[in-house]
């Protein structure tokens, strides 16, 4: 299971890394994976919260939503606002994506590939290598962290920011790309599994209130006294 903890009491640095502030998580939101939306190539599981590319054709029943050409899924639901979540990924290489819900789901075009139309911004996921990507553009990202398995997304669609992080072991992130954009719909997260095998899981976000982070530090504080 995927967690990921938020932490209130956390702080800017100057190298373009920070913690995650109040600020950011209290728009954390929760997805799940929409069965219908899924390539048949794919697998959903955890309750909907992770998704894996496999060799073998699911017997998915038809449906108007689904992709059947490339290995992709959408999340149910719709992003307004602002709205922060992470995801754990594996394998040899995925796509992090948000899209609008009218990018086209029939036939292998680019209209239906996540970052290759006007519909879509995507992050591509490749080792150490990650390639910013939205109607064909995809200028690689020189500056990305080894070793990088965690990404937490930002969309602030009231100022037209859609911002990609590097999330690490101590709940640091690095910003990786930031897409600016007029969001004219809602938006939905998706994911293209590149790889067979390579699985997308989507993090509990847990909260550290100001009260928890207390009584923490009083925990803490009570403990080395003794």
């Amino acid at each position: 299971v995927c967690v990921s903890v938020c932490v209130c009491v956390s702080s800017v640095d100057h190298g373009g890394e920070f913690r995650i502030t109040s600020g950011l998580h209290k728009f954390a939101c929760d997805l799940t994976l929409d069965p219908n939306t899924a390539h048949t190539g794919l697998v959903l599981s955890e309750e909907n919260r992770k998704v894996t590319r496999v060799s073998e054709e699911q017997s998915y029943p038809d449906h108007p939503d689904r992709f059947d050409v490339w290995e992709q899924v959408l999340c149910s639901e719709s992003l307004t606002g602002r709205c922060y979540w992470e995801t754990e990924w594996s394998g040899d290489g995925v796509y992090i994506s948000v899209s609008y819900k009218e990018i086209k789901r029939k036939g292998r075009s680019d209209d239906c590939l996540f970052g290759r139309n006007v519909n879509s911004w995507s992050l591509g996921c490749f080792g150490n290598t990650f390639i910013a990507l939205h109607n064909n553009k995809d200028p690689e990202i020189s500056a990305a962290p080894d070793s990088c398995k965690r990404v937490g997304v930002f969309l602030d669609e009231l100022s037209g920011s859609l911002s990609f992080y590097s999330v690490s072991d101590t709940h640091t992130l690095t910003l990786l790309h930031t897409f600016t954009h007029t969001f004219t719909q809602p938006l939905h997260a998706g994911f293209y599994l590149y790889y067979t095998n390579s699985s997308v899981s989507l993090c509990h976000i847990k909260h550290y209130t100001h009260t928890d982070s207390l009584s923490l530090s009083l925990s803490l504080s009570h403990t080395h006294t003794h």
